[in-house]
Formats: structure tokens, C-alpha cells, sequence
């Protein structure tokens, strides 16, 4: 198995830092956040055909007017930005 040096510097870094007990603890976790994420992506993929197999598929249109209405109904959890760019009460020294 080959792995990218900066990744091997990540593992040894959260071991020096106490956040793995060792390369193989935070190797392990890793593997399984992965694994975990492609089951989940399979998951939703396999909902998707379901849902298009009896359904049809979904429109580009259809996408589109429910993310529009997914930003009108959520909740902004972060400060509004100025025009400037920057977050309000915060100053750059």
C-alpha cells in the first residue's frame, strides 16, 4: 500500500497531538469514515433509481425549484457578511 507523505505527517501529527494512539488507530478510523460514507452514498444512490423507477426521472427543473425552496426555508447559521466581504464586529487589526 502506497500513502501520500502528507497524510502520513497527518497521522503522526494527531498521534504526537493525543488525538490517535496510533497511525494504525487514526488509519482505521479513517478507512471506516470512508466506508461508511460509500454505503451511505449507495444508499441514496439506490433511493434515487427507486423513487425515478416509479416516478420518472427527476426533472432539471424539478431540482431546481427545490433548492430554490430549500433556501427559502432554511436558517442561516453564520454572521451576514458587510459589502466589504467581512463578517460584522470583526476587525482586522
Amino acid at each position: 500500500m502506497t500513502v501520500d507523505r502528507a497524510l502520513v505527517h497527518a497521522a503522526n501529527e494527531a498521534v504526537a497531538a493525543g488525538r490517535a494512539s496510533s497511525v494504525s488507530t487514526w488509519v482505521n478510523a479513517a478507512l471506516t469514515e470512508r466506508a461508511a460514507k460509500d454505503r451511505h452514498l449507495r444508499a441514496l444512490s439506490e433511493a434515487v433509481a427507486m423513487y425515478e423507477a416509479a416516478f420518472g426521472e427527476i426533472s432539471e427543473a424539478e431540482l431546481g425549484a427545490q433548492q430554490r425552496a430549500d433556501r427559502r426555508e432554511s436558517i442561516a447559521v453564520r454572521k451576514p457578511r458587510t459589502k466589504a466581504g467581512r463578517s460584522r464586529g470583526r476587525r482586522v487589526a
